[in-house]
């Protein structure tokens, strides 16, 4: 198999150590035969800066990267995500939740031993029994809402168990309900992380998902809709997250050292290469 990987950083944030080295996971994993894709995934746009692609594209090719032309730009193709969500709307397997953090937070403390998850307690379930008029007269009132999946629905559709290979951990049995009925879209993001990633996979033809292991349990998401949708199943490789000197796993949030900090500092490409300890 000729491996077709991807690099997928956010524009929310200058790349650190942590991205650079799954950046590199990445190549080295496609080979000198394989292809490497790189995508911004921009759906966020409260948090994601045009300013920031620019960066990316910096920092990779000082790095001495090089990917294929063009890159895939998320927000460019929202109407593609939302072709998307009307075949699941259409199958009956979506649903609009009008519920507020609040209201969500209240229901959860009200029945007080609620199922949990890779994303915290499940949604209760609140809005799934909604009547079709009680929807469309709130949506026509102009109420905000969140697109859920009915993950019982989706789970009786799909009939049978479902797996997944990562390269690390083996053959995965997918357990998708551990989501529970979980947001495809919202409002303000007129798509998630989930959807997104899971279409452009799938269009983009990676068979190699290289990712950090902050994101195994996604997997078992993203394989239930590959086969509510029809898609191929790529291989999966979710390697080590770096951690720094803290002891933490290098991340935004935490203004992490960026590259372009350290390249300022004076450091050269291949020094930051070695400390990946990827390659």
């Amino acid at each position: 198999m000729t491996a077709i990987t991807r690099f997928a950083p956010s524009p929310t944030g200058f790349l650190h150590l942590g991205h650079a080295a799954s950046a590199l996971f990445s190549t080295k994993q496609a080979g000198p035969d394989g292809r490497f894709l790189l995508r911004i995934e921009d759906i966020d746009q409260t948090r994601c800066r045009p300013g920031y692609i620019d960066a990316i594209y910096e920092d990779l090719g000082w790095l001495g990267l090089q990917w294929e032309e063009p890159v895939r730009i998320q927000s460019q193709h929202f109407s593609d995500y939302q072709q998307v969500l009307h075949r699941l709307t259409d199958a009956g397997l979506l649903y609009p939740c009008f519920c507020t953090r609040k209201d969500i937070q209240a229901e959860i403390a009200r029945i007080g031993n609620a199922p949990h998850g890779p994303d915290g307690a499940h949604y209760p379930g609140t809005c799934r029994d909604c009547s079709v008029s009680e929807r469309t007269d709130r949506i026509a009132a102009g109420e905000s809402y969140a697109l859920r999946l009915d993950m019982g629905r989706a789970l009786r559709q799909v009939g049978g168990p479902l797996s997944w290979y990562d390269r690390k951990a083996g053959k995965q049995e997918a357990t998708p309900e551990i989501f529970g009925d979980v947001v495809l879209a919202r409002k303000d993001t007129p798509t998630s992380y989930h959807l997104s990633v899971t279409h452009d996979d799938h269009l983009q033809g990676i068979n190699l998902v290289t990712r950090g292991e902050d994101l195994f349990f996604a997997s078992h998401l993203h394989r239930l809709l590959q086969e509510l949708l029809g898609y191929d199943v790529p291989e999966y490789h979710h390697h080590g997250l770096l951690i720094g000197p803290n002891g933490k796993r290098f991340a935004k949030r935490d203004k992490s050292k960026t590259l372009r900090s350290m390249r300022d500092e004076g450091m050269t490409a291949d020094e930051v290469i070695t400390m990946t300890g990827f390659v």
